[in-house]
């Protein structure tokens, strides 16, 4: 196994500019960045996994009720096993077509079913408590990452000067700090796309998928052709903003809307100033066009480039919908909705109030029919008693 790799997959032309080969980086003295470093990243993974679970139940579940995080009240379906079938096998939106057939096969009018439907879908909608833990646990580790990641780069040569990225790129050692702060942020990402089917889903499920997937494979791939120094880079401008759209979402579920609003300025600030300045006309400029200058065009060159374009379009969508809640924001004074976060999850039970079924249609009508009936009652007695004494006035008249 290990002839074939070396064979097929580690061959020089693949990760080394031409005329570099493997046996030069063993000449110098130093530690290099070796592809095996990264297995350490999968039981980082579960590790993370772990402890997300026990934080969200000792740390972000208490602060929730702290913040004054609510959840609402919701109806849950009545157990009928054949519109449960249904809604497990086939969809949770049926047609009218799929209506009127389950109304036969149930003996349910299709309002009834469609009252089902919707409190059978809010129940598997995900509470605030659940989103606040989720973007608590995102805002701990982005924060943490990024105070990290500072500190060991601030002092770095090529943190001022990005020409230094790629200075002898193919003899540059790693520290272990670098090193270990690319084994922690791929870790996190990989427990990310792990979770991913548990997490909240939000309108840019796609996007963020394809997100994490590519970045995974742009520090993995970074770290194997030694661009470590680029790459410490780009995980920063990333944890620069994150872990205020993480905030931002705390005090969104907990409905502190003022420190919300402040917080979701600050993050569009910071996001379009390093996703769409910095990153792109610095750090992709300069793996671009400034490499070039020290090594000609090779495999590793264009997939890593390829990579961060990816990631430049999906900032650039994001931004897109960052605007149109910046719009929003200055013509109605707050951020109602976030445009790329769960606002799905929340569509059916806004209109919850607005539909009922027809058994509490039945019952309020039932309600109403015997306080007019009651009143009517009163009406005849009422005239009835005034007839009366008006009968036994009209003698004494006389």
């Amino acid at each position: 196994m290990e002839a074939l790799l070396n064979e097929w997959l580690w061959q020089d032309r693949y990760w080394l500019p031409p005329g570099i080969h493997w046996q030069d980086m063993d000449a110098t003295k130093g530690r290099y960045p070796l592809p095996r470093d990264l297995i350490y990243s999968l039981p980082v993974a579960f590790a993370f996994i772990a402890f997300r679970y026990v934080f969200e139940r000792a740390v972000a579940v208490p602060l929730g009720k702290h913040l004054g995080v609510k959840d609402r009240i919701r109806i849950r379906a009545a157990p009928i096993p054949k519109l449960e079938n249904f809604y497990k096998q086939n969809t949770h939106q049926p047609s009218q077509s799929e209506l009127a057939s389950l109304g036969k096969h149930c003996g349910l009018s299709q309002s009834k079913i469609q009252s089902w439907f919707r409190h059978r879908r809010n129940q598997d909608r995900p509470t605030n408590t659940k989103k606040f833990c989720e973007a608590s646990w995102r805002f701990v580790f982005y924060l943490a990452a990024f105070v990290a990641g500072l500190g060991c780069l601030i002092d770095s040569p090529w943190f001022w000067d990005h020409r230094e990225f790629w200075l002898d790129f193919h003899k540059q050692v790693v520290s272990d700090a670098h090193k270990w702060y690319y084994i922690l942020e791929l870790g996190f990402y990989l427990s990310l796309l792990l979770c991913v089917s548990v997490d909240v889903k939000r309108k840019d499920f796609k996007e963020q998928v394809i997100h994490h997937i590519a970045t995974i494979f742009l520090i993995g791939f970074s770290y194997c052709c030694n661009f470590v120094r680029v790459g410490t880079l780009v995980m920063l401008v990333h944890d620069s903003s994150d872990f205020l759209l993480e905030s931002a979402k705390m005090f969104h579920y907990a409905d502190w809307t003022k420190t919300c609003d402040s917080l979701f300025v600050v993050f569009s600030l910071v996001f379009l100033v390093t996703r769409l300045v910095v990153l792109p006309c610095r750090i992709i400029h300069s793996t671009l066009v400034t490499s070039l200058d020290f090594f000609k065009p090779f495999f590793a060159y264009y997939f890593f480039n390829a990579l961060l374009l990816v990631l430049q379009a999906l900032h650039i969508f994001w931004a897109y919908l960052i605007l149109r809640m910046i719009c929003k924001f200055m013509f109605k004074g707050k951020v109602e909705r976030d445009e790329r976060s769960d606002e799905e999850s929340e569509a059916d039970e806004e209109e919850e109030p607005e539909e009922e079924d027809e058994s509490s249609w039945e019952q309020r009508k039932g309600t109403i029919n015997s306080k007019l009936t009651s009143l009517a009652n009163n009406c005849v007695l009422n005239n009835l008693t005034n007839q009366r004494n008006l009968n036994s006035r009209l003698p004494k008249a006389r």
